[in-house]
């Protein structure tokens, strides 16, 4: 079969657009999918990427355009819709029940029954099991998915999207937050739709990922359609210079500052898990005014359960915390948010966000003490706030009034940041602060980072980027298992000795700077 017959057009989009409340979020778009191949879409967060999936999977109706599928104009009302026709999507925010099971996740509307005695819960986890196995994610379907960490869930969104049988799955971020070795067993099952003929759409920041899986590419700036090669042609160079006219991947990398005194110190943390064991191991580390430490690690290492622990998520977690010197003996959130900490969480649908509140409201949550006069908040000083802070990290939020959800992922994750920002922290914890970011956001997130450690904030950020964490961090601490095992000055650190040290689990250990 020739490639011209095996990647046929499924699907075609015709002088879409799609306005909300003026603003123009998708404007004239033509795009074509492919049976048989992975369709790569990409461009910076707010370009229109996730507004014009949505169109395709039912989620939201085009204000003008068609959709036609196999040669016929069609309408979707809902995704349901969509689905009869054939169109699943796996979406960049997880999109799951927490006090339901896997199984009853991934079936949920469309519920095995046996006629008139109801659901069949056996059949159910039967078959979930059968597709949590394809992706070898170690789940049982019985497990209630708010026992999951995100990586986990992540993989649940991706089989309830393989039940679906769909001719067309759009994959939006669907590695944001998997290890590498989940990543592989993705590609493989992408491999195996695309051999059935499954038309793939994949959405992701991470253009080796692209560069790798992807056979057709289409780029998007502000809401219009850039660019379309097939990727045998290109190169990531072109891909970010398409994205954002420039060829610049910018970790911005500042010049050096002298370091303060010690602004934060860990000492001791332990974190016992309810299945046995310790998910964070008496961790203990420090950080001076103005130095960035980048915590390394893999899925399960500990990072994120170290961040709850300093922030005081877990009242049963041991050991103690100082800043500046003084033990903070706040056990609770609120508390230790007055002391100069704030934390960035890794998940900033439900940790980080009110999805019902504005914009402004969102950022002004943690720090309307800030603003208050009596029984009375300032609304001038507020308004100036939010401003600046938007200005500071280039939020693209033409109405701060609007809900949060209006807005991109990347620029719901700039508005996490400025909420924990607005608090005036000494010590700021970031937890995967560059999720679901594109290469022009990111390097706005992190030239806010270098700026804040210049003004002398402690910062600690954790990631599983490798390139990350060596562009941006003055010290590299590597958490596996629950255990600091290394921590490297950045003069010492190569990605050889970061990646032996995260696998190992232990052996050599680095010197802990005070």
């Amino acid at each position: 079969m020739s490639e011209q017959i095996e990647h046929d057009v499924i699907l075609r989009l015709e002088e879409v657009s799609k306005v909300y409340s003026g603003i123009v979020a998708v404007k004239r778009a033509d795009l074509e999918l492919r049976r048989g191949a992975v369709n790569v879409l990409v461009g910076e967060n707010g370009a229109g990427k996730s507004t014009l999936m949505k169109i395709i999977a039912g989620v939201e109706r085009p204000t003008l355009g068609r959709i036609v599928l196999d040669g016929e104009t069609v309408s979707f009302d809902s995704p349901a819709d969509a689905q009869a026709h054939g169109i699943g999507m796996i979406f960049q925010e997880l999109n799951l029940f927490s006090n339901m099971s896997v199984a009853e996740n991934i079936f949920a509307t469309r519920e095995i029954k046996r006629g008139i005695l109801g659901i069949d819960h056996k059949a159910q986890v039967e078959k979930a099991n059968a597709f949590l196995d394809r992706l070898d994610a170690g789940i049982s379907a019985e497990t209630m998915v708010e026992d999951l960490p995100i990586g986990q869930q992540q993989l649940v969104e991706i089989a309830k999207a393989m039940s679906l049988n769909a001719r067309i799955l759009i994959m939006d971020e669907p590695t944001s937050a998997l290890s590498a070795a989940e990543v592989e067993i993705l590609f493989k099952v992408i491999a195996e739709l695309k051999a059935q003929g499954v038309a793939i759409v994949y959405i992701s920041h991470r253009l080796e990922e692209l560069m790798r899986i992807g056979d057709y590419i289409t780029v998007l700036r502000d809401g219009q359609i850039t660019g379309h090669a097939m990727v045998r042609d290109i190169d990531t160079k072109w891909i970010v210079r398409s994205m954002i006219g420039s060829d610049a991947k910018d970790f911005a990398k500042a010049a050096d500052h002298e370091l303060g005194p010690e602004a934060f110190r860990a000492e001791e943390i332990s974190l016992p898990r309810r299945t046995g064991g310790l998910a964070v191991d008496h961790v203990s580390l420090s950080v001076r005014s103005g130095e960035i430490l980048g915590i390394y690690g893999l899925m399960g290492a500990g990072r994120s359960e170290f961040f709850e622990c300093v922030i005081g998520r877990h009242r049963h977690s041991t050991g103690k915390i100082f800043i500046d010197g003084q033990e903070v003996r706040a056990q609770d959130t609120t508390g230790r948010i007055k002391r100069g900490l704030a934390l960035i969480p890794e998940d900033r649908q439900r940790e980080g966000l009110v999805q019902v509140l504005s914009i402004a409201s969102n950022l002004t949550l943690a720090s309307l003490e800030r603003f208050t006069r009596i029984f009375h908040i300032k609304a001038g000083d507020e308004k100036q706030g939010i401003k600046d802070m938007i200005r500071d990290l280039s939020i693209k939020a033409p109405n701060p009034d609007f809900e949060v959800t209006s807005m991109s992922g990347g620029n719901q994750q700039k508005v996490v940041i400025g909420k924990a920002l607005m608090t005036n922290p000494k010590v700021l914890l970031m937890d995967e602060p560059s999720r679901g970011i594109d290469v022009g956001a990111k390097a706005d997130v992190f030239r806010t980072m270098r700026r804040l450690a210049a003004q002398g904030l402690a910062i600690l950020f954790s990631t599983s980027d490798l390139e990350e964490v060596m562009a941006l961090s003055d010290r590299i601490a590597v958490l596996s298992n629950g255990k600091l095992v290394a921590v490297f000055d950045r003069s010492e650190a190569t990605e050889e000795a970061i990646i032996a040290a995260s696998a190992k689990g232990h052996g050599q250990q680095g010197k802990l700077a005070s």
